[in-house]
């Protein structure tokens, strides 16, 4: 504050600069006192004129109150401003705040009644409920995204499981088929034994008939085994000559069979479900010797019949044994 006088002696004040208006904030509170000997002049307001310096002499004392309420604050212009920053930077406890609908109405009555005090703590309230609100959200983002990220990952492992086990159930029967091939076809020796030795030994004595007997339980019971893993007989005799089953070893005329029918098994071929172990050992029916004559004289009349009887090979269903 600068004091000056004139010639006339008039006392005017000057003010550097407005003083900062004291807010019940957690500052310091300044107070300035001013004593002045003179008699009170209602109309004064800027200026007082003084008739005679001598009549009235100036005296001008100060006296200074100093509250200190908080011992961290310092005196500084923008103390309202930082006081205020501090207060909305400030960890708000979540379960103090009242709802937003009640700020905000008390904010709408403090502005209206010009309560500095209830504005400046419900903006600072405001700023915190702003501040715990965008880190809510913030966390929130973060917790969706990792969620969707984690069912991505999880729908990804899941398929790649599903291909997985179906891979391996794939590949397990592929093996135990596999297994299954190797262990009939190191048995079908064995079966075609004791078919010879059927065809070729005829019991006469009662030693024989018990022994024949004897093996013909053992071959019945291998035969059950096979037929109980899945172990079929190709079809020969009576069927159409299939290159895929059947392995032609001769073709002989035959007055029983048409001509491309099989008309003879020499050794028997096996299946398994649906995969061939051994292809059968066959004859196949060239059909009668007039025919035959018959069908070479007539060949230009009767090739479109003639190819069609000689065509069409089929695969015959497996048979059981």
């Amino acid at each position: 504050m600068a004091t000056t006088f004139s010639t006339n002696h008039t006392l005017s004040f000057v003010r550097s600069r407005p003083l900062p208006v004291p807010k019940p904030l957690k500052t310091l509170t300044l107070t300035l006192t001013l004593t002045l000997p003179i008699p009170p002049n209602p109309s004064a307001r800027h200026a007082i004129k003084l008739f005679s310096s001598a009549q009235f002499p100036r005296r001008y004392s100060a006296a200074v109150r100093v509250a200190e309420t908080d011992p961290k604050v310092t005196i500084d212009g923008d103390e309202e401003n930082r006081t205020l920053e501090n207060k909305s930077d400030a960890k708000v406890d979540r379960n103090d705040i009242p709802p937003m609908k009640n700020l905000i109405q008390s904010y709408k009555r403090a502005l209206l009644d010009g309560d500095e005090k209830i504005l400046y703590e419900t903006e600072a309230l405001i700023c915190a409920v702003e501040s715990e609100t965008n880190d809510l959200s913030a966390k929130f983002t973060n917790i969706t995204s990792e969620i969707t990220s984690g069912k991505d990952e999880f729908l990804r492992l899941k398929a790649d499981f599903d291909n997985f086990r179906k891979q391996f159930e794939k590949y397990r029967l592929s093996f135990t088929s596999d297994i299954q091939v190797e262990v009939v076809e190191s048995l079908l020796p064995i079966v075609d034994s004791f078919e010879k030795a059927k065809l070729q030994i005829t019991p006469e004595t009662e030693k024989e008939k018990k022994l024949d007997t004897s093996y013909q339980g053992i071959y019945k019971q291998l035969v059950e085994i096979l037929r109980s893993l899945g172990v079929g007989v190709v079809e020969t005799v009576g069927k159409p000559f299939d290159p895929f089953i059947h392995e032609a070893v001769a073709r002989e005329e035959s007055q029983q069979f048409k001509a491309g029918i099989v008309s003879h098994e020499i050794r028997r071929g096996f299946v398994l479900k649906d995969r061939l172990l051994r292809p059968a050992k066959v004859k196949v029916s060239t059909g009668l010797a007039q025919a035959k004559s018959d069908s070479v004289s007539e060949k230009s009349a009767d090739q479109p019949e003639a190819a069609s009887d000689s065509g069409g090979s089929s695969s015959a269903a497996p048979n059981s044994f």
